[in-house]
């Protein structure tokens, strides 16, 4: 296995960020070492938030030792052990994990650290999560996985150049539902697929500018590394929080798009095998600055695959998000309402929908009354099993069996970061303010250079 010190691996960072990872040909990435039957998969998790305290009880019910943990708040560690207390003995040893506040110094100095959680938010998970890999880590990420559309294809390439098991937090993705909905698509129970619709009802404040009085910064607190990528901007208690929280400013994440569209977007891609945009547009009610905007409808185009038609794919957000009047009739005789949210695929023989993480997969073909499950309906029963399912439909249990080289996962970073990519070309369009042309292989706008900034979004280096 071919090793680098941690200097070498910081300034490895910087190369690729500064020339793209398609430059580079990496050294084969590999796990820091190989498992034995009894072996106990040692974890470090990055941040404390109430993201990592929820996924903190999956990971202590497998058996893994948290050994490590790292926030630039300190409270949030305070919160973090005591929940962690509550889960008896393993749930004991995390409390006594070893605490930094400098996730570059944990990476450097816990050498007997299998894998890494990263849940920091949209604006880190790419740059700790290529940090843990350069280190010999395996990865889970919670999403958004990228915070631009360069972001989404480095991930992906050094994704696909290692060895290491990689898993982003779509957890809607280990159903037994996700997996059949795949399958019947593809099966070809509902014939050509030209239009898709994924939404969720949730909405934010008209889109409003960033606040340049600064609250006091809690002594506890590092803004600074907290900004960390992202430009510093002047405190406001209100960043702190979960996704809804910091995720509406643009400087920081990427709104509901980014964050469900994580979920909702996942089924279509890969069910379809969409591959990169052709276009993406965005119509908005207000004018934008520098939150995510109060309602979104996102249109992007695919071109025809092989036998596969152009597709259409589009996702809403806001209070009165949903598919069009007549797609969302096709649910009332099922949920006598259009859902609050969801994924709905049209096809020229009928309708497949699911929830907007892509569980629950239920069909109605034409001519039926009614949905049926995808587990059970009569006209999908001749269509074959052909993908793996999850032990126990567990998203994490799946990852911690593949770093220990049990499985595989099926939500890697190779399959997310692809699917980011769409949801990142919709927030180019929604900055630049007009449809744009995507030129997927060369990572830019087609005719309009103008746009690379928010294609390759500026970076500071400070806590890289």
């Amino acid at each position: 296995m071919q090793r680098h010190s941690q200097g070498t691996r910081r300034s490895f960072l910087k190369q690729l960020g500064a020339a793209g990872i398609g430059a580079w040909t990496l050294p084969q990435l590999l796990p820091s070492r190989a498992f034995g039957a009894n072996d106990r998969l040692n974890i470090a998790m990055l941040a404390s938030g109430g993201r990592s305290q929820q996924l903190l009880p999956s990971i202590l019910q497998a058996g893994a030792n948290v050994a490590a943990i790292c926030d630039v708040d300190s409270r949030r560690i305070a919160e973090w052990k005591k929940k962690a207390g509550k889960h008896g003995a393993a749930g004991a040893a995390a409390e006594n994990a070893k605490v930094y506040d400098d996730y570059r110094k944990l990476l450097g100095s816990e050498k007997s650290v299998d894998a890494v959680v990263v849940a920091a938010g949209q604006r880190w998970h790419v740059p700790m999560s290529k940090a843990s890999m350069l280190a010999g880590k395996h990865v889970f990420c919670e999403k958004p996985l990228a915070h631009s559309a360069a972001e989404a294809r480095e991930i992906r390439e050094l994704a696909r150049q290692s060895k290491l098991a990689t898993q982003v937090g779509s957890q809607g993705g280990a159903t037994d539902t996700f997996r059949r909905s795949m399958e019947v698509i593809q099966g070809g129970l509902l014939g050509q697929i030209r239009e898709v619709h994924a939404w969720i009802n949730r909405g934010f404040p008209p889109s409003k500018a960033i606040d340049t009085h600064a609250d006091p910064i809690p002594e506890e607190l590092n803004w600074d590394f907290w900004c960390g990528p992202s430009r510093l901007l002047p405190f406001k208690q209100y960043y702190l929080g979960n996704c809804i929280t910091w995720g509406q400013w643009l400087e920081f994440g990427d709104g509901h798009l980014a964050d469900m569209g994580a979920h909702g977007l996942n089924l279509p891609w890969r069910a379809l095998r969409l591959g990169a945009p052709e276009r993406a547009s965005v119509e908005i009610p207000e004018p934008l600055k520098d939150s995510y905007p109060s309602a979104t409808d996102f249109r992007w185009e695919f071109a025809a695959r092989g036998n596969l038609p152009a597709v259409a794919l589009w996702w809403h957000d806001g209070a009165k998000a949903g598919p069009p009047t007549e797609l969302g009739n096709e649910l009332l005789s099922t949920y006598r309402k259009v859902p609050t949210n969801g994924v709905l695929f049209a096809g020229e023989k009928g309708i497949l929908f699911s929830d907007a993480w892509g569980v629950g997969g239920v069909v109605k073909l034409k001519g039926e009354a009614k949905c049926r499950s995808v587990l059970n309906h009569e006209a999908a029963r001749s269509i074959p099993v052909t993908l793996p399912r999850a032990k126990g439909q567990n998203h994490m249990q799946e990852w911690l069996d593949a770093c220990t080289g049990l499985t595989t996962t099926f939500q890697g970073f190779a399959t997310a970061a692809s699917v980011a990519e769409i949801a990142m070309t919709g927030i180019v369009a929604l900055r630049f303010g007009k449809p744009i042309e995507w030129d997927s292989e060369g990572l830019k706008v087609r005719g309009a250079p103008e746009a690379d900034p928010l294609v390759h979004r500026p970076q500071r280096k400070k806590w890289l």
